[in-house]
């Protein structure tokens, strides 16, 4: 019987940064929504709106059609700088497809 030996050349993966805190409310937060434009944005994000606006009536939500849309625009330092300069405190980035 033979027996191979494999290495895995990719070595170890270093996180460098975590994600976010959880906000412990969403009232009265400025919430952005960034969209990828991928499957079924423009049903998704719509929905996503309303029922923020509807859960979290202080809350202000910007539209995905108010910011940078689809994957060549949103993965931008622009963009970053955008949200950041923005004033929000939380941003939906999506959909997966």
């Amino acid at each position: 019987m033979e027996v191979l030996e494999v290495f895995d050349p990719s070595g170890l993966t270093e996180v460098t940064e975590l994600h976010a805190p959880r906000l412990e409310t969403l009232e009265g937060k400025r919430i952005g929504l960034l969209s990828d434009d991928m499957w079924q944005a423009h049903r998704t994000f719509p929905l996503i709106e309303k029922l923020l606006r509807e859960r979290v009536p202080s809350a202000t939500v910007v539209p995905y059609t108010e910011l940078p849309l689809g994957n060549s625009k949103i993965d931008r330092d622009e963009t970053a700088e955008l949200i950041a300069e923005g004033g929000f405190d939380a941003v939906v980035v999506g959909n997966a497809a």
